[in-house]
């Protein structure tokens, strides 16, 4: 019995030396944390770069968008008399907009999504379609057109501040990365599975004459 035990102690205690095996189930335990991190450099370098060329395309959209006609219906060509109260003498045509109260008429903001039906859409569309992400569309693109009495003169072209923005796009991971932002707790049912709501993008410029911005 004596012996049996000696015997089983001593290869307990040679077992206890033996490191072979020992890098294969250091490796397993590393690996995952490796691909997690490759895959995380791949994943968001396409992002980064996703964001960067998105943005310079919505630059260029707003290049275009201020001397172009309007990509919305309703956009007014021209500033018109505000209301005037009775016993006063109208302002004179030529007069800045941002003289008084009421000299020109403040239309608002008036935003709209972009529609290929439009022919400033169509054409800035075909600008900047190469510079933005494959899975994105014309309606991915939102313009608005805001009054800014320092802009204009009573009887002159209505001049905006001109705005392009990216709406509703997603960032669609090719690696099964995406699918960690559900643990959480970051779900959203509008966002496709393995995907993120895109960064917000927009740009601001004022407008030039936009009665006279032709396509040509």
């Amino acid at each position: 019995m004596t012996q049996r035990n000696h015997l089983t102690a001593r290869l307990l205690s040679r077992l206890a030396r033996d490191e072979r095996g020992t890098t294969m189930v250091e490796l397993a335990i590393v690996l995952p944390f490796l691909l997690l991190l490759l895959l995380a450099l791949v994943d968001f370098g396409r992002m980064g770069g996703e964001y960067v060329m998105t943005s310079k395309a919505v630059q260029w959209a707003s290049r275009l968008a201020v001397v172009r006609p309007p990509a919305c219906p309703g956009v007014p060509t021209f500033n018109a008399r505000g209301p005037v109260a009775g016993g006063t003498i109208p302002p004179k045509f030529g007069t800045a907009c941002s003289a008084g109260s009421n000299i020109c008429v403040n239309p608002g903001t008036i935003s709209c999504t972009a529609s290929t039906a439009n022919p400033t859409v169509q054409e800035i569309w075909t600008a900047i379609s190469p510079m933005m992400p494959n899975n994105a569309t014309p309606a991915n693109l939102r313009f608005s057109y805001a009054y800014d009495p320092a802009l204009g003169f009573l009887g002159g072209p209505y001049v905006p501040i001109v705005t392009v923005e990216v709406q509703n796009l997603n960032f669609n991971f090719v690696t099964p990365l995406g699918g960690f932002s559900t643990l959480y707790g970051t779900v959203n049912p509008q966002v496709p599975p393995n995907s993120l709501p895109f960064p917000a993008i927009s740009t601001s410029l004022p407008g030039e004459d936009l009665d006279l911005g032709t396509n040509g």
